[in-house]
Order: structure tokens, then C-alpha cells, then sequence
């Protein structure tokens, strides 16, 4: 039976590693160093590398790691910057080598024009588009195509486990407190995900039902997000795009 993994790297970053019988696939490794560590004390073979977007701290381990195990990789179609394999865009579908498990790519611009997530088998790799309780900012992509993108990933089946690329849960909870006092389920998701990391463990993943309870940017339709939109921009604002650009503004500067 798979199992998945979570090996720390840099500050907050989370490398993902499934595993299968013997062999891995890591997702998003920024590092290789930990990743190798991890095959090592594990007696793991790296059978394949998996990338959801460009930026280094997800791609900068992938050429040392490709070299050494002459393993495939995977990642999106519109992105160039690291060396892929195989290029995978909107619908695509794959059998992750040595793991089993077939995965879907599914678009989604916003934090990066070519961001792509990974869903199979009840399990998504959403790099940093979707964060527990929160979502990426926008480097490459408009307000309208990250809320395009989220509302894509929300779609997805309710048991759905989104594996995000960094540690950023409790920040991400005392924002959305401040967004949506009112929302009683944040402050039993913060009693939770604060007693996992006083246990040391991650607090990813969460699932899109709990994602769709309290992440304050699937929920720019509700009244109290809104309104502390609204107070937030001292303006009314026309539509859930204008509501969810005037949160992301707000919590850059959290």
C-alpha cells in the first residue's frame, strides 16, 4: 500500500515522497540533500521526480537527483525553466513509474502562469496554489485566474487530501480569523493543527472539505468574507474576483 511522506526542507517547505514496495517518487524537491538522506534510511530507489511549477524551491534538487538515479520526470507543459522528461498539461494522465498510482494534471495559473496540480486516487499535489487554509500569492497570474484555479481544485471530491508545498497552516488560520471571526469551525482547526505542531508533526495535508470550512479564499462568496473585504478596500466591491484580490492584497501584508 502507498505511503506518503513528508520530508522538511529549507525553512517551511515540504517535499513530498511516495512509496511503494521498495521505490519512491519525491514531488516538488527543492533539495536534493534531504531527499537522499530520506531514500537512504529508508532503502528506498527513486523511480520518479514530480514538479507542480517552476520556482526553485520545489525544482532546484531535480537535475542532481534525475542525474544520480536516471529517473523520469514530470511536470508542467508551459513551464521551461527545469529539465522535464515529460510535460504534462490540462487532462493529462500518467502511472507514476515504480509507484502505481495514476495522476491527472489539472491547470492551475496563478501563482505561476504554468502551475499545474497532480489528483489521483483521492491524493492532490497542489504545490502552491492551494495552501492549508490559505492559497499562494500571485507572481505570474491575475486575481481572476487564481480564483479560477482554486474554484477548479474545489470541485474536486470533499475526502480529497491536498498536499501543499510549505508549512504555512497557523499563519494562514490567524488571517482567516481575522477575515471571518464568526466561523466557529477556525478555531477548532487551529486547537488542531496547533497541537500537531507542538507534536512536531505537519499539519498538511487537510482535506478540500475542510478547505471549503474554513479557507477564507474558497469562501469569497460568504457575507462575513465580504463584508471584512469590503471594510478591508473601504469600498464596495462588484464581484467574488474584486473579493478575493482585496484578501490576497490584505494578507500580504499580515
Amino acid at each position: 500500500m502507498m505511503a506518503i511522506h513528508a520530508v522538511p526542507a529549507f525553512k517551511d517547505n515540504y517535499i513530498w515522497i511516495l512509496e511503494e514496495g521498495g521505490k519512491a517518487a519525491a514531488v516538488d524537491p527543492g533539495d536534493a540533500a534531504p531527499v537522499e538522506q530520506f531514500l537512504e534510511s529508508r532503502g528506498l530507489a527513486l523511480a520518479a521526480i514530480l514538479a507542480t511549477h517552476h520556482h526553485a524551491d520545489h525544482v532546484g534538487g531535480l537535475p542532481a537527483l534525475a542525474r544520480h538515479w536516471k529517473c523520469p520526470t514530470f511536470g508542467p507543459a508551459r513551464e521551461v525553466e527545469a529539465p522535464l522528461d515529460h510535460r504534462l498539461a490540462e487532462g493529462d494522465r500518467f502511472t507514476v513509474p515504480g509507484i502505481g498510482i495514476e495522476l491527472e494534471a489539472i491547470d492551475i495559473p496563478g501563482h505561476t502562469a504554468g502551475h499545474i496540480a497532480l489528483f489521483g486516487s483521492g491524493v492532490l499535489f497542489c504545490g502552491d496554489t492551494l495552501f492549508a487554509c490559505g492559497c499562494g500569492r500571485l507572481f505570474e497570474g491575475t486575481p481572476a485566474q487564481m480564483l479560477a484555479s482554486l474554484a477548479k481544485l474545489a470541485r474536486l471530491p470533499a475526502g480529497t487530501r491536498a498536499y501543499c508545498g510549505h508549512e504555512y497552516t497557523l499563519s494562514n488560520i490567524r488571517f482567516a480569523e481575522a477575515v471571518e471571526p464568526g466561523n466557529r469551525k477556525l478555531a477548532q482547526r487551529r486547537a488542531r493543527d496547533a497541537a500537531k505542531r507542538d507534536r512536531g508533526e505537519p499539519t498538511v495535508p487537510s482535506t478540500l472539505a475542510e478547505e471549503l470550512e474554513t479557507n477564507p479564499f474558497l469562501r469569497c462568496r460568504e457575507p462575513e468574507v465580504v463584508a471584512a473585504a469590503e471594510r478591508h478596500a473601504g469600498r464596495k466591491l462588484a464581484s467574488e474576483v474584486e473579493v478575493f484580490a482585496e484578501i490576497r492584497e490584505w494578507k500580504n501584508s499580515f
